[in-house]
């Protein structure tokens, strides 16, 4: 560290040696101005306020100026501008090479005789005229002139200041009106060498004199006691004090102080900062060692020595290392590794059997056992519940192992698997009134063919109820017209009282169709007839096309569904449809007509007027004779609803449905039948479950 230390000082020495040099001024040729190369722009007040002779004056005084000076494009840039209410540059440091171009382009000036917008002029020429495209030479000084005779019609102090900041050296020159703080706001300090206030135009060459000692006078480097501490560079009638690399001027504006970038936090040392005047060194703190980047420091790995004798892992600390096992061990000494046996160590939780390995163990079970999920507690394998038997019918399980048994009504064959049904048609009192038809552990009654099975499901006959599920479809396109909307909902009303409505009885949906398939009202909506009708009156007309088909579609899958109070196919219910129509259909009716009819629902087709016969044909259930309806006026649709036939069942004539009375003989016999019947079969369930629940238990006693 301390040669790190010796270098740095000796390359600090040697470079304040070389600057001390270059600063020296050297020798050259006798020249017109010994100021130097300088970029000079003159910023002239032509407001209204200038008289003409007084313009004249100004001029003379910027020719006199330069005729002291070393024109050219490598020595003094002269530019001009002027400035009222606006600016104008009227020439710029790269326009004229010599002394006689810039004279003449001065003597072509024409004043702008406006405002005094002295602040728009400052930032004109901070930003436009010393600027790399108007001439403006790199490390040449910039000085402006500003000459005026008014007080500013705009603030200058801030944009005065940031062109001082720039580096632009500024020299005010008022005459007669203008404002003395105005020109200090502008000026660059010291004021007593950079503001100027005369009291006529005609006295403005009084400060001509002042500015050429200011900016061609002596070197004051040279000539006078500057009091720098290390470097005096001078400027134009003045100097500043400038210090060595690595230190800083102090407020005084004279002598230097070290940069410590160390105590300014200017570094980037991880650790240890080593600080010289504006520079610094890294350093490691001890157990540390100092990376390439010469920044940041690693701890010293004293494993990597290898010399530890560790028996699994060498782990390094701050100034040494410790020893470490592998996973499953244990440490015995400082060094020396042994397997932790969970299992001996009773450190588990196995329910019945554990399996060590270092560090961590496993569990299993015993014969007649499995695993749980939980890895840890056993369950005796229950070769029926996890379907691993060949069981026909019934399988008890035991611990492991499994017996096969039979459903009542089977017996157990040889193979102590398989069951043979016991055909309980010949073994039990049936009741059937037709056939009896035996199935495992069970049996049902048929019908012969042209009789439907009745609700105690062993008697036989014609019908099987007065109750239907009817929806009806009826055409409200633009065609039907307002009033023929209300008859038809007359008829509507007519087949409705003609029904058994009830929520046991037959139920009625309403599905009105047009461009689009709008539900009335659902089959489980309304469970009277008067509630109905009610409904059907408040049916808004809708108007528009004649969609047909979509009509039976949504029929067919919607309107016929449970969800909208279908009752279920398997309780055999008739379903009923009506389609009613004025016109032909817009859209193919072919393939939901024959679904309709293929789904066991008995279809109607009513068509009025300019229905079209074929379609309504199509859309009716066989024979056409009793489900195919058609008139050509509105006014006789009331005659079809008289004489139309729900045939439910084919052996009723004119449509009507049979509703018995309740309390004749006749049907208090077939209620106590159908009674008896259904107690019957809930008698043989009831056993079944009995003989269940006795399996179950007998398995749960055999896992005790």
């Amino acid at each position: 560290m301390m040669r790190m230390k010796m270098s740095a000082l000796c390359g600090f020495v040697l470079t304040t040696l070389l600057v001390l040099a270059s600063a020296r001024p050297k020798a050259g040729p006798e020249q017109k101005c010994k100021s130097g190369p300088v970029d000079l722009v003159f910023l002239i007040d032509s407001s209204r306020s200038v008289r003409p002779h007084e313009f004249e004056t100004m001029r003379k005084f910027m020719i006199d100026i330069l005729s002291t000076l070393d024109i050219g494009l490598n020595a003094t840039r002269v530019g001009v501008v002027q400035y009222s209410s606006q600016v104008r540059s009227e020439f710029s440091l790269k326009t004229h090479p010599g002394l006689d171009a810039m004279v003449k382009g001065i003597n072509e000036i024409i004043p702008l005789a406006q405002g005094t917008m002295t602040g728009l002029a400052i930032k004109y020429v901070m930003n436009s005229a010393f600027i790399d495209e108007e001439g403006d030479r790199p490390k040449v000084p910039n000085v402006a002139v500003i000459v005026t005779d008014g007080r500013p019609q705009d603030r200058v102090a801030e944009v005065a200041a940031e062109a001082r900041g720039k580096g632009i050296e500024i020299y005010a020159v008022g005459v007669a009106r203008a404002d003395m703080a105005s020109l200090r706001a502008m000026a660059s300090p010291p004021f007593e060498d950079h503001v100027f206030l005369v009291e006529s135009f005609d006295l403005i060459h009084q400060f001509g004199l002042q500015f050429q000692d200011k900016l061609c006078g002596v070197d004051l480097c040279l000539e006078s006691e500057h009091s720098c501490e290390h470097i005096c560079e001078s400027s134009p009638g003045s100097f500043h004090c400038l210090c060595l690399p690595g230190y800083t001027l102090r407020e005084d504006g004279k002598t230097c102080a070290a940069i410590d970038l160390c105590a300014e936090e200017r570094h980037d040392c991880e650790q240890i900062c080593v600080t010289s005047p504006g520079s610094f060194t890294c350093d490691c703190n001890k157990g540390f060692k100092l990376d390439e980047d010469k920044k940041s420091c690693t701890m010293i790995d004293y494993c990597s020595f290898g010399n530890h004798s560790c028996d699994h892992e060498c782990e390094g600390v701050l100034n040494g290392y410790f020893c470490r096992c592998h996973q499953g061990y244990r440490l015995l000494d400082a060094k020396r590794c042994e397997a932790i046996d969970l299992c001996a160590e009773e450190k588990h939780n196995c329910e019945q059997i554990c399996f060590s390995a270092p560090g961590v163990f496993t569990c299993d079970c015993n014969e007649g056992f499995k695993l749980n999920e939980d890895k840890k507690t056993c369950t005796p394998i229950d070769l029926c519940a996890e379907g691993k038997d060949d069981c026909e019918q019934i399988c008890v399980s035991a611990r492991g192992v499994f017996t096969c048994d039979c459903n009542e009504g089977f017996k157990l064959n040889e193979d102590r698997k398989t069951c043979t049904n016991m055909d309980l048609c010949s073994s039990v009192q049936h009741g059937c009134e037709h056939q009896c038809v035996s199935t495992p552990g069970s049996f049902y009654c048929v019908c012969p063919e042209g009789q439907l099975l009745q609700e105690d499901g062993q008697s036989c006959g014609s019908c099987k109820s007065a109750n239907i599920d009817l929806v009806l479809l009826i055409d409200g396109s633009k065609s039907v017209r307002p009033q023929n909307f209300e008859l038809v909902k007359k008829f509507v009303n007519q087949v409705v009282d003609s029904l058994d409505v009830s929520a046991q009885g037959t139920r009625v949906g309403l599905v009105q169709y047009s461009s689009r398939v709008r539900t009335e009202f659902p089959l489980n909506r309304h469970h009277t007839a008067d509630e109905i009708k009610a409904a059907v009156m408040k049916v808004d007309y809708m108007e528009k096309g004649t969609m047909t088909g979509l009509a039976l579609k949504h029929m067919l899958e919607t309107s016929f569904s449970e969800a909208e109070g279908a009752r279920p196919a398997d309780r055999n219910i008739p379903r009923v449809g009506l389609v009613f129509t004025d016109g032909r259909s817009q859209d193919d009716i072919t393939e939901f007509a024959k679904k309709a009819k293929e789904a066991g629902i008995t279809m109607y087709a009513v068509g009025v007027g300019k229905a079209v016969e074929d379609e309504l044909r199509e859309i009716a259930s066989e024979p056409l004779e009793k489900h195919f309806y058609y008139t050509t006026d509105f006014s006789a649709i009331s005659t079809i609803a008289e004489n139309l036939k729900l045939n439910v069942c084919p052996a009723e004539s004119q449509g009507k449905i049979e509703v018995k009375d309740p309390c004749a003989c006749e049907s208090l016999v077939e209620f106590q039948q159908a009674t008896m019947s259904s107690l019957e079969q809930l008698t043989s369930k009831l056993s079944a479950m009995t003989a269940r629940l006795e399996q179950l238990e007998n398995q749960l006693l055999s896992r005790k």
